[in-house]
């Protein structure tokens, strides 16, 4: 089973602590001669496919890496335009490899934000009075599991389908967060976690879950 990402909010929607425990590299690399037969364009800082589908590279894979060098964003490492260099007949035969687009760090604090106002609207909509708001989201590849606290904090956990003992995982970050960062003396409520101690017994926790599949009261 696998764990992939772990997102502490606090109560105003702020990001203050994200870990990748897994990322799915999705990767395709491929030497491709003059004219390029796949159409790209900028979007987001990024060079991604919008069209044209082949050997693994998909619609929306952005531009990883050119001739073997990881490329920045729109530039190329040289700091020049991507798509201008694959105009220049000359810089062919090129290797270029593909992938899901990295979330930027400024892109997961949006991403955070806007969970937190899905929240509020969840428990606005509710027909009952004192909805817990949204506990979790499926998709066909992963779920969303939240749980917060009454202070309003926010422990998200984003996992294989097939995992179970989320409920357990979340109370054990939070039981993790009480020890490591509330009792910290320099942690300042709703700031970012800057913590060791907190970053090592989060990974020990997780590592203990995917093993076990399950995340026991005893764990």
């Amino acid at each position: 089973m696998v764990i992939y990402s772990v997102y502490v909010v606090n109560k105003a929607g702020g990001l203050i602590y994200q870990y990748d425990n897994y990322v799915p590299r999705a990767e395709a690399e491929k030497t491709f001669s003059y004219p390029l037969d796949l159409i790209l364009k900028h979007h987001d800082e990024k060079v991604i496919v919008s069209f044209g589908q082949r050997d693994g590279i998909r619609v929306g894979h952005a531009v990883l890496s050119i001739n073997g060098v990881d490329v920045m964003g729109k530039s190329t490492a040289e700091g020049k335009d991507i798509l201008e260099y694959l105009k220049d007949p000359s810089n062919y035969p090129v290797s270029i490899r593909f992938g899901r687009a990295r979330l930027s760090s400024n892109e997961k604090l949006m991403l955070a934000s806007m969970f937190h106002s899905l929240f509020a609207i969840g428990s606005q909509l509710s027909p009952e009075v004192g909805s817990s708001g949204i506990e979790m989201l499926e998709t066909d590849v992963f779920k969303l599991h939240c749980y917060q606290t009454l202070t309003g904090i926010k422990f998200i956990v984003l996992a294989d389908p097939r995992q179970s003992g989320i409920d357990a995982l979340l109370r054990k970050i939070y039981e993790i967060y009480s020890d490591f960062a509330l009792k910290n003396p320099f942690y300042s409520l709703e700031m970012p976690i800057r913590c060791e101690l907190f970053d090592q017994n989060l990974k020990s926790s997780l590592e203990v879950a995917e093993k076990a599949g399950n995340f026991g009261a005893g764990s």
